[in-house]
């Protein structure tokens, strides 16, 4: 029976949750001869491949090891060495059903070349951080939006923390840019839909996030970055409206924009304000349990937060309120002409 899966996980210290996910994998509904796993230590403290090798999994198992260099490399790595037809990516922090890489492959076998899952949340997730839980709510929502129109995903959606695409593709295209630190797989998608992927939102093919974050200064830096990376993305692929950091700036309430433009205006300030508006949310947030509402409320304190430091980001990049507010009025133009 010809290979026609690879699954390819980047891993940094998650052992116990790889193991997990490996055992998972080793369950799954099609034959273990369908499918290899190779796995890609990106620099771990405690080295994965003496353990991984002491398995006895189902499936073929590679193991590569390197120096810490980052999730896009550690992937590229993994895809280059796979042998599979179709790559399927996921994280280390994810534990996946047995019918996942079926639900992959039927996507794929329908006619459709980067198929992006469905990523849910775990149990626990009332017990972890506000942001884990905003996180969770933004998934929910994309769930909620693309479940009756699965092809209107578009490139700029992608996340390699459950997606599949043809390996012939990915290499055509070029990979993963490494110059990017952050939003690689988004930018990877736009690639892969200008030339010609068939994109599909596969809601059966379902893994489960159970990531350990807890540190809010993390999330907070992880937030400016992608304003940063995001506004390169657009100066690489200025004829995608969707892929300009600020086409979120009209997706999010007017009243918001208000508060968003300080991060425009001073940085400093707009770092200031996306704390407040965290903490304040936190607290908001701790009377879920007597008061519903109170989630939903906290969930918008983060919300605020988040496009705060998202567009410091993106006014970092600019390198002035000036050339900032000028690339906010071209790509208000390039919406009114469109």
């Amino acid at each position: 029976m010809p290979l026609r899966l690879s699954v390819v996980v980047s891993t940094f210290n998650r052992l116990p949750m790889l193991l997990e996910l490996l055992d998972a994998l080793g369950r799954q509904t099609i034959s273990a001869s369908m499918y290899e796993v190779v796995v890609v230590d990106d620099g771990s403290r405690e080295a994965v491949e003496p353990i991984l090798s002491k398995r006895n999994d189902p499936f073929r198992l590679t193991v590569i090891s390197q120096a810490n260099a980052g999730a896009a490399a550690a992937r590229d790595a993994g895809i280059q060495s796979a042998r599979g037809e179709i790559v399927v990516i996921t994280d280390d922090d994810m534990l996946v059903p047995a019918e996942f890489l079926a639900e992959h492959l039927k996507a794929h076998d329908a006619g459709n070349t980067l198929v992006l899952g469905h990523i849910g949340a775990d149990e626990s997730l009332g017990h972890k951080p506000l942001f884990e839980r905003f996180h969770a709510d933004q998934l929910a929502r994309f769930v909620a939006r693309f479940r009756d129109n699965p092809t209107a995903v578009r490139g700029v959606m992608v996340c390699t923390g459950n997606v599949s695409f043809r390996r012939s593709e990915y290499l055509n295209v070029g990979g993963f840019d490494r110059s990017l630190g952050r939003s690689e797989d988004r930018e990877l998608g736009v690639r892969l839909q200008k030339q010609g992927a068939k994109l599909y939102f596969a809601e059966a093919a379902r893994c489960t996030h159970r990531s350990e974050h807890t540190d809010l200064e993390v999330w907070m830096k992880r937030n400016f970055n992608y304003g940063v990376y995001d506004s390169r993305i657009h100066h690489k692929h200025p004829d995608r409206l969707d892929a300009d950091p600020w086409h979120f700036w009209f997706l999010v309430n007017p009243v918001s924009r208000a508060v968003l433009m300080a991060s425009i205006a001073s940085p400093r300030v707009g770092g200031l304000l996306s704390r407040v508006a965290y903490k304040t949310a936190e607290v908001v947030g701790e009377a879920r349990t007597l008061v519903p509402l109170a989630e939903r409320v906290a969930i918008a304190g983060a919300t605020l937060s988040y496009g705060l430091e998202y567009f410091r980001g993106v006014r970092t990049e600019a390198g002035s309120a000036v050339k900032a507010l000028s690339e906010l009025g071209a790509h208000a133009w390039k919406r009114a002409t469109k």
